[in-house]
């Protein structure tokens, strides 16, 4: 089998940094570096007195980032730790950093990522069912597979795949199971899956949803999100700028969601003559990639990118 070169090629670029930046002597922060595109861009428009500090889980994105070859960021201005988005808060602190003037989330799967057979992210290729963004923490997808009852199953891959034939996929699975012969590589989930599912969607492979809820939960992908857009309102400085890229409609609706919430002000029914906690972001809209850039990168073809705006603290709705 012919793998692919591990390339990349950033959803959005000038879009998202657009969107990420407010000034050139800020401190920044990329949240899933990847191959460092987009902080590779962001760090362009810095001064000599910006700062920009990325993380990532995946040990490949951070050798990418670190190591003697031509992928490496040397630069003073940038560094960038070995842990997820998630740990945001504490990182910064450690680093001395209490508020940012920029963040930016871009969920999706990096190409090497996806192209690597080693990495279980794909059903192009017949690898291990591995689907962790860090592969040295947490269980495998296989692992997952191999303990998990026909109610979990099910429940995670219609959750987190919307996928409407969850309960004969977890069946098939847990059959195999018990007949001795457990899933353990994506070619053998695949296989599993497109006997269960009956009714095919146009251009997507049978397989698509499955994969993607094992991801989403194998690296707890929505609660890690959830999670850290809840700090970055605090962290941002007034006047900064949050940008999140998503790639499937679970996570925008998460960041949809979220920056609604905090773009309204909220009053406590309870205590009707009380003033209102203030709106603490507005949003900056909503970009979807061009024509042209889906017909050069089709893996962007369902990004959506959302930027908001950190209000001065305690200022009223108008």
């Amino acid at each position: 089998m012919q793998v692919p070169a591990l390339s990349h090629v950033s959803v959005m670029l000038e879009e998202a940094v657009d969107g990420w930046f407010t000034r050139a002597d800020g401190v920044y922060v990329d949240g899933t570096f990847g191959r460092g595109g987009h902080s590779r861009a962001l760090l362009q428009r810095l001064s000599p007195h910006g700062r920009l500090i990325a993380f990532d889980k995946d040990p490949a994105a951070i050798a990418a980032a670190t190591s003697e070859s031509a992928t490496r960021v040397s630069d003073p201005r940038f560094a960038i730790f070995h842990a997820s988005f998630r740990d945001m808060r504490e990182r910064l602190a450690e680093a001395g950093v209490s508020q940012v003037d920029g963040i930016l989330l871009d969920l999706g799967v990096s190409s090497p990522q996806i192209d690597d057979p080693q990495r279980g992210f794909s059903f192009r290729f017949d690898g291990p069912l591995d689907m962790r963004m860090d592969p040295t923490r947490g269980e495998s997808a296989a692992d997952f597979l191999a303990r998990a009852d026909q109610r979990q199953i099910a429940q995670v891959v219609k959750d987190y795949g919307e996928e409407r034939f969850a309960l004969p996929i977890a069946k098939a699975l847990v059959a195999r199971r018990e007949s001795g012969n457990p899933v353990r590589t994506t070619g053998e989930l695949s296989e599993v899956v497109a006997r269960a599912v009956k009714t095919r969607e146009p251009g997507q492979n049978p397989a698509t949803r499955t994969f993607q809820a094992l991801r989403i939960f194998v690296n707890a992908e929505l609660e890690e999100l959830e999670q850290t857009l809840s700090d970055t309102v605090d962290l941002l400085a007034p006047g900064g700028h949050l940008a999140v890229i998503s790639f499937h409609s679970l996570e925008d609706r998460i960041v949809k969601t979220f920056i609604a919430r905090e773009s309204k002000a909220e009053y406590d029914r309870r205590a009707p003559f009380a003033e209102p906690r203030p709106t603490r972001l507005v949003s900056l809209g909503r970009i979807r990639p061009s024509q042209a850039e889906v017909e050069a990168n089709p893996r962007s073809r369902s990004a959506i990118l959302r930027v908001a705006e950190r209000k001065p603290a305690g200022e009223q709705p108008a």
